[in-house]
């Protein structure tokens, strides 16, 4: 046999062997994101338009015409269905977050209001949108070839103490509540603010007990690691974190220390990866904590702040250190760090994706808005993960915690609603 034929073979599976080892191009990734989109909806956590086109638009808010781009509008917008069909996204809770200086039935009208909006927005878009209550919802919504719609209350303020608002909230189709906002609530801590009761005081519980009794996501993202720590000692379901990136990774109190990722895994409950850079990347967090400084320094009404009543003076400064300290590059790769990192504490089984788009100033570059999951998605291939993978941590798992919170209110279904309040379990110094 001549020379050249005899090594022929071995060329030929060396070749073979380079073509398969070869990395997939970005087309070939893309394909495959595509597949598995369709085989499972990709479910996001958290979006915050709701209160992005409140506070932009005001009465105007369903003027804004999401069919098209509303990345230049006069208040520029992250999401639209353009971007949402772009972003292979099959389910998304929309936050109904009322802030936390309104409280009392101001913020019970206030978060109708913001549900009312949800619900506006799926009627006047009925091709892409359409509200969903439940897993199966989902499932059925995404094959039709539309955006399951649900919706997140964020913040324990928002029910005004009341489990009988919380009941209601849930019947306008609320399914899941985020236990506190920025600042504590009279039960519960939160993750930015001093502690006040070291977790939730037995009201805190009682609402989490309701919660599972009704089939609702305990939501804990936003509390404190004690807080976290006694929602898992206290639910008999399996919890979200709704928009929350791993502690371990970026040292911010909005994230989940491994502690907790260990008992999440536990409990059967999901962390759904928040993009916010300064949650993402450390040196992005430093750089906020270092500009919050800056603008203090110049000026802090009434009385501090070098610059004070000289609000030129007090600008010019503050362009002058952005000058001379740009903005840490934050991008797509740091969240994919935070979720190989809860990956190996907690296992795949108990991640998902929590965006906070249209609640952020910016997000990891390249994403500009509620198209980029693919970019993540694929990061996450080139780093080897399965088709099984990115389906789970795409929307599987968090279909999974849905079915488990609707199975548990099935089996709970025989007992009566609470009629606890704050006052009778509640020990004086728990009002604080």
């Amino acid at each position: 046999m001549p020379r050249q034929l005899r090594f022929a073979p071995i060329c030929l599976l060396l070749v073979c062997a380079t073509l398969q080892a070869a990395p997939a191009g970005d087309a070939d990734l893309d394909k495959r994101v595509d597949r598995l989109m369709r085989l499972t909806p990709l479910i996001d956590g958290h979006n915050d338009l709701p209160w992005a086109l409140r506070q932009g638009y005001g009465a105007g808010a369903l003027d804004v015409d999401l069919n098209a781009s509303t990345a230049k509008l006069k208040v520029p917008l992250q999401t639209d269905i353009p971007r949402l069909r772009a972003g292979r996204v099959g389910g998304q809770f929309w936050s109904v977050w009322v802030p936390v200086d309104i409280q009392g039935p101001e913020a019970v009208q206030t978060t109708i209001e913001q549900i009312d909006l949800v619900k506006s927005l799926a009627a006047r878009y009925p091709a892409a949108l359409e509200i969903a209550l439940s897993s199966a919802d989902i499932r059925r919504i995404h094959k039709a070839g539309r955006i399951a719609s649900l919706i997140g209350i964020e913040g324990g303020h928002q029910i005004n103490e009341s489990l009988s608002a919380l009941r209601q909230m849930y019947a306008l189709g609320a399914r899941y509540m985020t236990l506190t906002h920025t600042r504590n609530t009279r039960w519960a801590d939160a993750a930015t603010d001093n502690p006040d009761h070291h977790g939730l005081t037995p009201f805190g519980k009682a609402v989490v007990h309701e919660m599972n009794r009704l089939g609702m996501l305990v939501d804990i993202s936003h509390v404190s690691a004690e807080t976290m720590h006694s929602v898992l000692d206290a639910t008999r379901a399996p919890v979200i974190f709704s928009h929350s990136s791993a502690r371990s990774i970026t040292d911010h109190p909005r994230n989940v220390p491994d502690d907790v990722l260990t008992r999440v895994a536990q409990n059967g409950g999901v962390v759904m990866v928040n993009f916010y850079p300064g949650y993402v990347s450390n040196a992005r967090n430093q750089w906020l904590a270092d500009e919050a400084a800056e603008q203090t320094r110049y000026s802090s009404p009434p009385y501090a702040g070098l610059y004070i009543g000289q609000p030129e003076r007090a600008k010019a400064a503050m362009q002058a250190w952005h000058a001379a300290h740009p903005k840490p590059t934050v991008s797509v790769a740091d969240v994919a760090d935070h979720i190989d990192h809860i990956r190996k504490v907690a296992g795949i089984e108990h991640i998902g994706l929590g965006s906070d788009i249209d609640g952020v100033e910016d997000l990891p570059e390249p994403m500009t808005g509620a198209d980029g999951y693919p970019l993540l998605l694929k990061e996450l291939m080139r780093r080897g993960w399965s088709d099984q993978d990115i389906r789970a941590i795409a929307g599987e798992n968090l279909l999974r915690v849905m079915a488990a919170n609707e199975a548990l209110a099935r089996s709970m279904s025989a007992e009566l609603p609470s009629t606890a309040t704050i006052a009778a379990l509640d020990k004086p110094a728990a009002h604080n």
